[in-house]
């Protein structure tokens, strides 16, 4: 084989290789997209989260604080059985009726008070994606549970 027969080789396989980098850069491209909406949509999940568990919180709030001055009893461990489930439950129902974010099929899963001290919410709600892809469910639950209790002395 002379010298011109192997360059003439050399030269077209290198032309065999054209096509390839345009190949690459489409999936390197959509592989980046599907990374950044599955990180929107993460971002997405974790801040309605955050938003709900800050319902739930002051709905705690709002059903620890509950019970009337007068019933409060000091007994051995403080004062005894100030919060009544029914008060807890309507104290929660009433500060989710004033205006708040809006959340999709928020329900009130929970709430109660164990130890008549303090005030247990579980909320759950529906979570969407702010943009839909073939990688990201529909939509999910999410739940969320907050604790107040409140100390007179």
């Amino acid at each position: 084989m002379t010298a011109a027969g192997a360059g003439r080789r050399a030269f077209h396989g290198a032309a065999d290789d054209e096509g390839s980098t345009l190949l690459l850069t489409i999936f390197f491209g959509f592989l980046s997209l599907v990374l950044i909406l599955v990180v929107v949509a993460a971002t997405s999940l974790y801040l309605e989260r955050k938003r709900l568990f800050t319902l739930a919180d002051g709905a705690a709030l709002a059903g620890s604080e509950a019970f009337e001055f007068g019933t409060a009893a000091p007994g051995a461990t403080g004062t005894e059985g100030m919060l009544r489930q029914s008060e807890v439950e309507a104290a929660v129902t009433e500060y989710l009726a004033l205006p708040h974010e809006d959340f999709e099929e928020l329900t009130v899963i929970e709430a109660s008070s164990s130890d008549g001290h303090s005030a247990r919410v579980t909320l759950s709600a529906w979570w969407r994606p702010p943009v839909l892809t073939l990688v990201i469910p529909a939509g999910l639950p999410v739940n969320v549970t907050a604790v107040a209790r409140s100390v007179l002395w």
